[in-house]
């Protein structure tokens, strides 16, 4: 019985990249013995294992065939006559390929080592077009590493090509879909992960409606100019859907939200977007009603945290123009500060004391304006 790390963690550790997870395989032993061991199995398809100290995922050699469609149409084979190599040959990408003995050594059979020196992302095998969700993968690794100066491979990209042009990606799941989406959206340059699959073909099959967004170079850059996933995915949003009519845009973005199985904290901080940005961006000659209104419309009364979202959201697409930065922190603080007790105190009660609070906080927005033209 032989272990190895692999994967990931042999990958990042040569680029000097901090390891989170790390995973082994394990050559020359079988499930029974996995168990005698006190290992927990956690594996349907293959034999996977706990180790019960560490907490991490051993998983037995195996070798696979293509059986139907889509990244879970294989068949899998696991026993002590597989091998490291046989292993390692399933996998995506050579610089994934390689693995980490107890002591040190790196076992590189398909030469990951030399793709990491010429920045390559390049397939290990023509049984890389066999798995659709590699696509994703490969534009999300992009997305990671291309600040590096990382390409992929031409040859690779045809495999990608020719995986899009087949039926093969609509056999994704939309969770594992989505999951590699919200995890590029995460990485250093997102937009490579959107110009990867539009090169390829893939973005008009799993996501027709970005494409206004991902031939826009501006709303690129704004993408990578922001930091936060959920901004960067209300950007992507309020280009894609800037010609939809303003009464069709909100049930546009949900329904686009819902097919994806996009989280809340991502759909509503599109729709935010979507439908104020420009108000955002133009807070400065808002008046008093209308910027009552759109702190109530983004109901930042009760959900102030949203607001730093926002202001790093309009920091991207307004142009250099700092009063929404300025001003809406400033207003919603003062917003804050009115007290309905002290008004039931003056004998304001139900509908009556709506209305106070109401002319309190148009007040408090008169007040800032007139406060700026001095």
């Amino acid at each position: 019985m032989q272990t190895y790390l692999v994967g990931g963690a042999v990958r990042d550790s040569l680029l000097g990249y901090p390891v989170y997870d790390r995973d082994w395989v394990v050559v020359g032993t079988t499930p029974e013995q996995m168990l005698q061991q006190g290992f927990r199995p956690v594996g349907k398809d293959f034999p996977v294992f706990i180790h019960p100290d560490s907490g991490e995922e051993y998983a037995l050699a195996r070798t696979e065939r293509k059986s139907g469609k889509g990244y879970t149409g294989f068949l899998y084979h696991a026993s002590p006559d597989v091998t490291l190599e046989e292993d390692l040959i399933r996998r995506d990408l050579t610089i994934n390929a390689m693995a980490m003995a107890d002591d040190g050594t790196i076992i590189d059979p398909y030469n990951g080592q030399q793709d990491l020196q010429l920045k390559r992302l390049r397939h290990v095998s023509p049984a890389f077009s066999e798995d659709p969700l590699r696509v994703l993968r490969v534009a999300r690794f992009l997305a990671r590493y291309a600040p590096l100066g990382f390409q992929i491979a031409p040859e690779t990209l045809s495999l990608m090509q020719q995986l899009s042009h087949s039926d093969e990606l609509q056999h994704l799941s939309t969770e594992r879909v989505w999951q590699e989406f919200q995890r590029a959206l995460s990485e250093s340059a997102p937009q490579q992960f959107l110009c990867t699959l539009m090169q390829t073909d893939a973005l008009a099959v799993l996501f027709p409606e970005l494409l206004p967004a991902a031939q826009d170079s501006n709303t690129l850059s704004q993408v990578s100019q922001a930091s936060d996933p959920r901004v960067r995915f209300a950007i992507l949003l309020r280009r894609s859907f800037a010609a939809t009519p303003a009464e069709q845009r909100s049930q546009k973005v949900k329904l686009f939200c819902d097919q994806r199985r996009a989280p809340n904290a991502y759909r509503d901080m599109a729709l935010q977007f979507c439908n104020h940005a420009d108000q955002l961006c133009h807070f400065n000659q808002l008046n008093a009603i209308q910027r009552l209104e759109l702190v109530k419309n983004l109901d930042l009364l009760r959900r102030s945290e949203h607001l730093s979202l926002l202001l790093q959201g309009c920091a991207v697409i307004c142009n250099n123009d700092n009063s929404v930065k300025q001003q809406l922190p400033l207003l919603l603080q003062a917003l804050q500060q009115i007290d309905p007790t002290q008004l039931m105190a003056q004998g304001f009660q139900g509908k009556a004391l709506g209305n106070a609070i109401s002319q309190a906080q148009l007040a408090i927005c008169q007040q800032q304006i007139d406060g700026e033209s001095l």
